[in-house]
């Protein structure tokens, strides 16, 4: 069965985190994932990769994802609590691998984190790390971040991140860490997002594939995972994607969305997560309207 998500931009102008959180899981969403942006410069030289190339003043307005799932966490018991995406390599890895695993133990081990290095030059260059080593640094710091989930006096020595022999507690509830979903690809080629989930993700979160083009990278997935020796069936596949796909959620027809669902879960999707950025009440209608069109009709 298709697992059905959000990806919530929670905002000054929206309901809170944890309004939004209960309200997802008693409408019976399977997922809650916020996103992240620290700062966005005022001046940039990277276009958005969407639209007409200018980004979104929203994107200016995204509170601290941690801070949020922490609230919807002791707001709920069941939702599972994602980041789409935490720009890891913009994040110091010892306090973010205890920020994880704080939130993954206290929300009873219903954490998925969702990775990604970042599409917007400026901002990572702003960030500390130059943008040409930005994945390079992603994949050291996740190595970092498990040795200290998974080792009661982890060490380690890298170009980018180094420790002694340290304590870290508490251990994240899922074991042996919290799924990490690689949150790449979708807009041009996806070769190096397969590669890298191949060598160190647990899951595949490109965004707006097509249920053709999906069928077609998660082929060359499996062969990749096989050349490997990693199981392709233990790779979890979620798309981000609008729910009304350019038009508005509720001009959505009912059969229209099954057949969305349908497709994707043919072509070898496990979980669609709905992008839902609307201000005010419009926010919680279109919540209970993409439940009613893709997780009840």
């Amino acid at each position: 069965m298709m697992k059905i998500g959000v990806l919530a931009f929670i905002r000054e102008d929206t309901p809170d985190a944890a309004t939004v959180a209960k309200k997802c899981e008693a409408l019976g969403f399977e997922s809650m994932f916020i996103p992240e942006h620290p700062i966005i410069p005022v001046e940039c030289k990277t276009p958005y990769p969407l639209g007409d190339g200018k980004i979104p003043e929203s994107y200016a307005h995204m509170p601290d994802p941690f801070v949020l799932l922490g609230f919807a966490a002791a707001a709920t018991k069941r939702v599972k609590l994602g980041t789409g995406i935490c720009l890891v390599p913009e994040r110091d890895p010892i306090v973010l691998a205890k920020e994880v695993a704080t939130l993954d133990y206290f929300s009873g081990g219903r954490f998925l984190f969702g990775i990604g290095a970042g599409w917007l030059a400026d901002e990572t260059e702003i960030m500390g790390v130059e943008f040409k080593k930005r994945w390079k640094v992603t994949h050291e710091y996740v190595r970092a971040m498990k040795a200290m989930w998974t080792e009661e006096q982890p060490s380690f020595s890298g170009e980018f991140v180094s420790f002694p022999k340290i304590k870290s507690y508490p251990k994240p509830v899922q074991k042996p860490h919290p799924p990490i979903h690689l949150g790449a690809g979708g807009l041009g080629s996806n070769q190096r997002a397969l590669k890298m989930t191949v060598a160190y993700a647990d899951g595949w979160a490109p965004i707006a594939l097509s249920p053709e083009r999906l069928a077609a990278e998660l082929a060359t997935l499996s062969k990749m995972c096989a050349d490997a020796g990693r199981d392709f069936s233990k790779i979890e596949i979620s798309i981000f994607m609008e729910a009304g796909q350019g038009e508005p959620v509720h001009r959505v027809s009912d059969e229209a969305a099954r057949k969305t669902v349908r497709d994707y879960q043919e072509a070898g999707a496990h979980r669609l997560i709905f992008l839902e950025h609307q201000a005010g009440n419009q926010f919680e209608t279109d919540l209970e309207v993409i439940a009613k069109k893709f997780i009840h009709s």
